[in-house]
């Protein structure tokens, strides 16, 4: 069973959907015990970095989805803020985040001229630079949605699953391990998440 956990912070009910039209299983959950029993793990979120850190904890969520990972070796889908909470930081606040790749969180820094706006809103093309389950059979050329001010840098080069250019190259996704995670939204990107999605249900771990 997946468990999509919920804190309040990301499109549940949008992955739920997905999920179920990809043929996989899913609950939307903040029961820790359903999390400790989940045979996968998908952390969505939309909104702040320091609101998503501080809704884990006041559902006391933070060290039971850590063991989760890193001792049960649980694969776990990062979305958009959900990826981003599993780096060590943010530019976006003051709090420690999960922790769980050696990755930080930066904003998007473009000169003036560049009329590139921020949020970076819509669809954008992502290039797959390692293998992956998760991108397994993956349409050509796959455009994704994405909404989003900030990115997530990796110190571990090995770590960068899939770049994207808006004014710079910024990493997609990212893979360490059963660690995975999407800036993009699947959820919204039709047949491309879909896919994706299907790829993620179907991962043997």
């Amino acid at each position: 069973m997946i468990v999509i956990v919920d804190y309040n912070m990301g499109n549940t009910g949008s992955i739920l959907n997905m999920i179920k039209k990809a043929g996989g299983e899913a609950i939307i959950s903040s029961d820790p015990e359903q999390i400790k029993n989940a045979d996968k793990l998908i952390l969505p979120g939309v909104g702040a970095f320091d609101a998503g850190m501080q809704n884990l904890a006041k559902l006391g969520l933070i060290n039971v989805f850590r063991r989760q990972v890193t001792e049960q070796k649980t694969p776990v889908l990062g979305i958009c803020l959900g990826l981003q909470l599993l780096t060590e930081r943010s530019e976006e606040g003051i709090f420690q985040g999960l922790g769980l790749v050696d990755a930080s969180t930066v904003r998007f820094k473009f000169v003036s001229s560049s009329g590139l706006r921020i949020p970076h809103m819509g669809w954008n093309s992502v290039v797959v630079r390692k293998e992956s389950p998760l991108f397994c059979d993956m349409y050509p050329d796959p455009v994704f949605y994405f909404v989003h001010s900030y990115h997530v840098v990796c110190r571990n080069a090995e770590d960068v699953l899939s770049t994207t250019n808006y004014g710079y190259d910024f990493v997609s996704s990212l893979q360490s391990g059963n660690i995975l995670g999407t800036q993009f939204h699947p959820e919204k990107s039709h047949k491309y998440g879909l896919k994706l999605m299907k790829n993620f249900v179907e991962l043997v771990h």
